[in-house]
C-alpha cells in the first residue's frame, strides 16, 4: 500500500466515509421539482425558480463541498415520491397532494419549509359555453392533472358549490394536453394556473371562476421536504436548505425587486410576464405568498387539505401532521 493512499484513507475515515462511493454520496444533494415550465427551460414555478436560477442551493452549500443536481420532472408527484422511495433524490419542493399521497403510502419525509402558498387556480371553459358557474359542471368533462395539487384543489373548490368529482366526468391530462383539448372543444372545461390564463390571453378560453373569486377555496400549496435520511446525516445541510428558503422570500418580496422576480418568472416558465402580473392582481402581497413559516394558519391549511384528500379517498391512512413537521430549522434561521 503507497504512503499516498493510506493518508486518503486515513482522511476518509476521519470524515466518517469508508469508501470513494460513501464520499461522493455524502457530497451531493439531490433535488427534485415537478416541472411546470411552458418553455424549453425547466421550471417549478415561485421560489422554486428563483433559487434555481440564481444558484442559491449551490452557493450555501459549497462550502460544505456539496453538489447540488437538480431533476426537474415532468410526470410529477408520483414520479418524485417513487424516486424518495427508492432513495434517489433528498428533497423535493411538491405540492400538498403529491406530498401528502406521499407520506400517507409511508413515505419517510418531513415538511421543513412552505414553498408557496395562496396559489391560484382557475376554472377554463370555451368562450361562448354555457357553463358560468361550478354548479354547472356536473355531467360535464372536466380536465384535471390528476395525482397533482390541482386536483386536491379542484375539490376544495366544487365543495363550495356542493359538488365532487362524482358529479363530474373527470377527464386526466396534464396542464399542455388540457389547454389543448379544452382549444380544440373535445371537453367542457379545466381546472388549471398559467396555462389557463395564458389560453384566455389567446382568445381561446374564459375563465367563470377562479380560488380568489371563491375567498381562497382551493388555493394550492407547495412545500418544501427532506428525507428523513438527509434530516438525520446532515442536519446543517437542512439549515441551509432552510436559510437559501427564508433569504430567496425576503429577496422575492422586496418591491424593489418585484419586477426582477416576475421577468426572472417569465424568463423560466416560458409565459408572457403581463400574464404573470395579472395572476397576481388581487392577491395577498408576495411577502405573505411566499412565506416559508409554518404559523398556524398554514397548518390548519394542511390539516384540511389532509382530510379533504382523505375524505375523496385520495389517500388510505391519516398522517401524524405533528410528527411530519420539522420547524426547529426554521426558528433556528430566525433568530
Amino acid at each position: 500500500m503507497s504512503v499516498v493512499f493510506r493518508i486518503a484513507l486515513t482522511l476518509m475515515f476521519s470524515l466518517g466515509l469508508s469508501s470513494p462511493a460513501a464520499m461522493a454520496e455524502a457530497l451531493q444533494l439531490n433535488v427534485a421539482v415537478s416541472d411546470i415550465g411552458a418553455g424549453g427551460k425547466p421550471a417549478g414555478g415561485a421560489l422554486v425558480d428563483v433559487i434555481h436560477a440564481q444558484q442559491r442551493l449551490e452557493k450555501a452549500l459549497a462550502p460544505k463541498g456539496v453538489q447540488i443536481k437538480w431533476h426537474f420532472i415532468k410526470g410529477a408527484a408520483p414520479l418524485i415520491n417513487e424516486s424518495f422511495a427508492n432513495g434517489q433524490i433528498d428533497m423535493a419542493y411538491l405540492g400538498d397532494l403529491g406530498s401528502i399521497v406521499g407520506k400517507s403510502g409511508g413515505l419517510d419525509t418531513r415538511v421543513v419549509a412552505v414553498a408557496a402558498r395562496g396559489i391560484a387556480h382557475h376554472l377554463a371553459v370555451a368562450p361562448g359555453s354555457d357553463i358560468h358557474a361550478l354548479a354547472d359542471l356536473k355531467g360535464k368533462r372536466v380536465a384535471v392533472f390528476r395525482g397533482t395539487a390541482a386536483q386536491l384543489s379542484l375539490i376544495g373548490a366544487l365543495h363550495t358549490a356542493g359538488l365532487t368529482e362524482q358529479d363530474l366526468k373527470v377527464v386526466n391530462l396534464d396542464f399542455a394536453a388540457a389547454s389543448a383539448a379544452l382549444a380544440a372543444r373535445q371537453i367542457d372545461a379545466t381546472w388549471g394556473g398559467a396555462n389557463v390564463l395564458a389560453l384566455k390571453r389567446r382568445g381561446l378560453a374564459e375563465i367563470p371562476v377562479s380560488t380568489r373569486s371563491l375567498g381562497g377555496a382551493g388555493e394550492l400549496a407547495g412545500l418544501v421536504l427532506v428525507s428523513g435520511r438527509l434530516l438525520e446525516k446532515h442536519p446543517d445541510w437542512v439549515q441551509s436548505i432552510v436559510q437559501v428558503q427564508r433569504e430567496a422570500a425576503t429577496w422575492a418580496s422586496t418591491p424593489d425587486h418585484r419586477e426582477a422576480y416576475l421577468q426572472l418568472l417569465s424568463e423560466q416558465a416560458g409565459y408572457p410576464i403581463d400574464l404573470l402580473r395579472s395572476d397576481l392582481e388581487g392577491a395577498p402581497p408576495l411577502s405573505q405568498l411566499l412565506s416559508p413559516e409554518l404559523d398556524p394558519a398554514f397548518v390548519a391549511q394542511l390539516r384540511q387539505a389532509i382530510d379533504s384528500a382523505k375524505e375523496a379517498r385520495l389517500i388510505r391512512r391519516d398522517i401524524d401532521l405533528q410528527q411530519w413537521l420539522e420547524p426547529r430549522f426554521l426558528n433556528s434561521s430566525a433568530q
